[in-house]
C-alpha cells in the first residue's frame, strides 16, 4: 500500500481513533500530513526519535491499544457488524503503517518533496519492529477479554500525586506473601476476602489495625503483588487525597479489573471533613463505589478517629452519640483484622523463619539471644524489628 493511500486510511481510523492521540501513531500521522519539506524532515526525525526511545514501535502501539477504551470495549459481549468491520479496517491500517521502512519514505519524497532527494543518504533509519499481531476484530476482541483494557491496563499498582492525578507505579514493591512470616491467621483472612473479590463473590472492605511494625501494610502490598496476574489492581491513596475517590470510581466503573484502594495509616480528627466524605463513599452515599472496588485500610487505632477523655464524659445521650460518631467509619469495614505485637515465642519464630530464608548460618541459641537483645535496644518485638535484626546480622557476616 502506497504512502498516500495510508495517509487517507490513517485519517479514517474510527473505532480505534484514540490511537491518533498516542505518541507513535500521532508521530506517523505528522510525517504523512507534512505540507512542506521542512515539516517532513522535522516530523520524520521526531518519529525516529520516539521509536528509538520506546525500543519497538509495535510494542508501544500494542500497549496503547490495550489501554484504550473504544466502541469494541464497550460492546465486548456482542459487537455489531459495523463495529467489527471498522475495527478490522483500523487494525489493517495500523499494521501497514508499522511496516513502513525508510526506503518507502525515500520513494515518497522523490515525488512529494523532490528537493529532499539529495538528502536521502542522511535520513535516519526506521528500526524494524515486531510483527503486529492483530489483523481482524475477533483477535483483538479475544485479547481484550483475556487481558483486560483501559486505564488500569497500564500497570498493576497506582499512586496519586499531589495534584490528584492517578499515575502508574513503574517499579512497585515486589514483596510477596512468602516473604512475610507469622500472622498466618490474619493474612489468611485477607487472602480469602481478596480471592472472593476476584471471583466476583461478596467481599468486604478491610480494616487492618494494631501495633506498628506488625506487617499490616506489607500484607496488603504482598496480596496485591501475588494476585496481580489475576487482574487485581491497587491504588494507594493518602487520607488527605480522599477527594480523588470520585475520580477513581469513575475510571473503575467500566473497568474489567478488580481494584483495591489502599489507605495506609488511616486516622482522622473529629473536625476533619474527610471523615464524613470517606464514610459516604464507602456506604450510604448517592454516588457510592462501584462493585469492582474495595477499600483496604491500615491504622494503629480501631476507631480511626482520635478520641479524647472528654468524649466519654457528660450525660448518657452525649456519650452514646459521641461514641457512635467515633465508631461510624470503622463499622463500615465488614472485616476488621487485628495485628498485635508478637509475644517472645512468636517473635523468635519469625526471626528463625527469616534466618532460614536468608540462609543465615548461626546456632539457634545464639540467634535467639542476639534477637532479644536487638529488640530491647530497638522498639520492642515486632516483625519489623525481626527483619531489621536479620539484615543487621547479614551485614556482620561480611565484616
Amino acid at each position: 500500500m502506497d504512502i498516500n493511500s495510508l495517509k487517507i486510511r490513517l485519517s479514517l481510523l474510527s473505532s480505534l481513533r484514540n490511537l491518533l492521540d498516542t505518541p507513535i501513531i500521532s508521530a506517523y500521522k505528522a510525517v504523512l500530513d507534512a505540507k512542506t519539506a521542512d515539516d517532513f524532515t522535522n516530523n520524520y526525525a521526531s518519529l525516529c526519535h520516539k521509536i528509538y526511545n520506546t525500543g519497538d514501535a509495535c510494542v508501544s502501539v500494542l500497549n496503547d491499544i490495550s489501554c484504550d477504551e473504544n466502541a469494541l470495549t464497550a460492546n465486548l459481549e456482542n459487537p455489531n457488524q459495523d463495529i467489527v468491520n471498522s475495527v478490522t479496517l483500523d487494525l489493517q491500517t495500523i499494521s501497514e503503517i508499522l511496516k513502513l521502512k525508510t526506503k518507502d519514505f525515500n520513494k515518497y519524497i522523490k515525488n512529494t518533496f523532490p528537493e529532499l532527494t539529495s538528502c536521502s543518504d542522511f535520513m535516519p533509519n526506521l528500526p524494524k519492529c515486531n510483527e503486529f499481531p492483530f489483523s481482524k476484530c475477533s483477535e483483538l476482541l479475544e485479547h481484550y477479554k483475556t487481558n483486560g483494557f483501559g486505564f488500569f491496563a497500564k500497570a498493576s499498582s497506582f499512586t496519586v500525586n499531589e495534584n490528584g492525578k492517578i499515575l502508574p507505579v513503574l517499579c512497585p514493591d515486589t514483596i510477596t506473601l512468602k516473604d512475610l512470616k507469622g500472622y498466618q491467621r490474619q493474612r489468611g483472612q485477607v487472602i480469602a476476602n481478596t480471592v472472593a473479590f476476584l471471583n466476583k463473590k461478596p467481599a468486604n472492605n478491610i480494616l487492618l489495625y494494631g501495633d506498628k511494625g506488625t506487617g499490616k501494610s506489607s500484607t496488603v502490598k504482598a496480596v496485591a503483588h501475588d494476585y496481580a496476574d489475576k487482574g487485581l489492581k491497587i491504588i494507594e491513596l493518602s487520607p488527605r487525597q480522599i477527594h480523588v475517590f470520585p475520580k477513581i470510581c469513575e475510571l473503575a466503573k467500566n473497568s474489567p479489573y478488580r481494584i483495591i484502594v489502599f489507605m495506609d495509616d488511616l486516622s482522622f480528627d473529629r473536625e476533619d471533613d474527610n471523615f464524613a466524605t470517606l464514610k459516604a463513599f464507602i456506604e450510604g452515599g448517592l454516588t457510592g463505589k462501584p462493585e469492582n472496588v474495595l477499600l483496604y485500610a491500615t491504622s494503629n487505632r480501631r476507631h480511626l478517629i482520635r478520641e479524647s477523655f472528654s468524649d466519654r464524659q457528660g450525660d448518657d445521650i452525649h456519650v452514646r452519640d459521641t461514641l457512635e460518631t467515633i465508631t461510624s467509619l470503622s463499622d463500615r469495614f465488614g472485616l476488621e483484622i487485628t495485628f498485635s505485637v508478637p509475644d517472645k515465642d512468636e517473635y523468635l519464630y519469625i526471626v528463625s523463619e527469616l534466618a532460614q530464608s536468608y540462609n543465615l548460618d548461626i546456632a539457634d541459641d545464639k540467634l535467639n539471644m542476639l534477637a532479644e537483645r536487638f529488640a530491647l535496644r530497638r522498639n520492642g518485638r515486632s516483625p519489623r524489628t525481626a527483619q531489621q535484626f536479620i539484615r543487621y546480622m547479614l551485614t556482620q557476616e561480611n565484616i
